[in-house]
């Protein structure tokens, strides 16, 4: 974080291209890893490496390009399973795991690579971060002390109501936050809506990856962060939020 903090304020475009890149590749590398193990390894990096090239596209509004990529990637990864063949009833769930990483992490990550484009897109990016940091830190607190009631417990046991509700009162006090230092155009009805838009989508990012990993029968996506899991367990509340803040800068407060 306190590296992602440093090159948003100070990295020229090309350097945080490169480094979203790599965050991206590194992401999807551990994405399919944990839906398929070792195996499909050509497969795996292939996905990763035209997943990651999603980033560059955007950064640098080579946005046409992105349909044939998509396309190119597909067929290239639908060959690879005709002609080296894997159990074949095991096609669906392994190809489908591939395609799915192509476009929920990509695709949602890249908004952040759009989102530093925007004139104060800067500031919109240190809003998203202190929000979703405030947002998991009243969530765990609230839900330590206060919760009783499960809030969905087949995906995620630990997670309560009352630290839904929490998170949402921490993620509001964090756009006033952002509002007093840098962000002086959100009013106070705005900064409301903001926080509990950004307290939803980063609490239900967090609830998808509970469910992509219960599925897989992991408790954490990687070991690439000691202590704190993998990659996608630092990022799965950021990729639901990017795209919301996004919008919400270009079309409502960007200007």
């Amino acid at each position: 974080m306190p590296l992602l903090i440093l090159l948003i304020a100070f990295a020229g475009p090309f350097v945080f291209c490169l480094f979203l890149t790599l965050v991206l590749l590194l992401g999807l590398l551990e994405f399919n890893r944990m839906g398929l193990a070792t195996e499909h390894a050509y497969e795996q990096w292939f996905a990763a490496l035209a997943g990651a090239a999603v980033v560059p596209l955007l950064y640098f509004g080579q946005t046409a390009l992105l349909v044939p990529l998509y396309a190119g990637s597909i067929l290239i990864l639908a060959l690879l399973f005709l002609f080296r063949l894997p159990i074949i009833s095991e096609v669906h769930h392994r190809l489908g795991w591939l395609c799915l990483g192509l476009i929920y992490l990509p695709l949602l990550f890249g908004h952040l690579a759009l989102l530093r484009q925007l004139p104060d897109g800067r500031e919109w990016i240190f809003l998203t971060l202190l929000v979703i940091m405030g947002c998991d830190t009243f969530a765990y607190f609230v839900g330590s002390r206060f919760g009783k009631h499960k809030l969905y417990p087949a995906v995620s046991p630990k997670k309560s109501i009352e630290g839904g509700i929490g998170g949402l009162v921490g993620s509001v006090l964090a756009v006033f936050i952002a509002n007093k230092t840098f962000l002086p155009q959100i009013g106070i009805v705005d900064g409301v809506l903001i926080g509990l838009l950004l307290g939803v989508a980063g609490q239900l990012g967090d609830l998808f990856e509970s469910l992509l990993k219960r599925a897989c029968g992991v408790k954490d996506s990687g070991t690439m962060i000691p202590g704190h899991g993998g990659m996608l367990d630092r990022l799965d509340s950021l990729l639901f939020a990017f795209p919301v803040v996004y919008y919400l800068a270009s079309y409502g407060y960007g200007g």
